[in-house]
């Protein structure tokens, strides 16, 4: 879902990502053939684009020091919105809680 005038921005890394978890799930029987090539379709189609930013890796480390994260793959999230100076939309109650603590994080519902 898009709003007039709004754009979604995405780690680079997390791009990627959605195009390869969408790879995986017709031969673990979670999803269809089909439908994943539905999603990733409409991943392609949308206006989701990748950004770099020359201190995200900087970042991300920082704030999964400062959350007590023994890895960075959610980090990568929280530190995007950080330097980006925006909010982090997510349903995942972890990355949620953490991210929140830092005052980034929002559910759909929220916005």
């Amino acid at each position: 879902m898009a709003w007039e005038g709004s754009s979604w921005e995405a780690a680079d890394s997390k791009v990627t990502d959605g195009r390869t978890t969408g790879v995986h799930p017709p031969w673990r029987g979670e999803i269809t053939s089909a439908r994943r090539d539905l999603l990733l379709d409409r991943l392609a189609a949308s206006s989701v684009y990748e950004r770099r930013h020359p201190d995200h890796g900087v970042e991300t480390t920082r704030i999964a020091d400062q959350l007590g994260w023994a890895k960075t793959y959610d980090a990568e999230y929280v530190a995007l919105a950080s330097l980006l100076e925006c909010r982090l939309v997510t349903l995942d109650g972890r990355l949620r809680g953490g991210a929140d603590r830092l005052g980034l994080a929002v559910t759909p519902a929220e916005l």
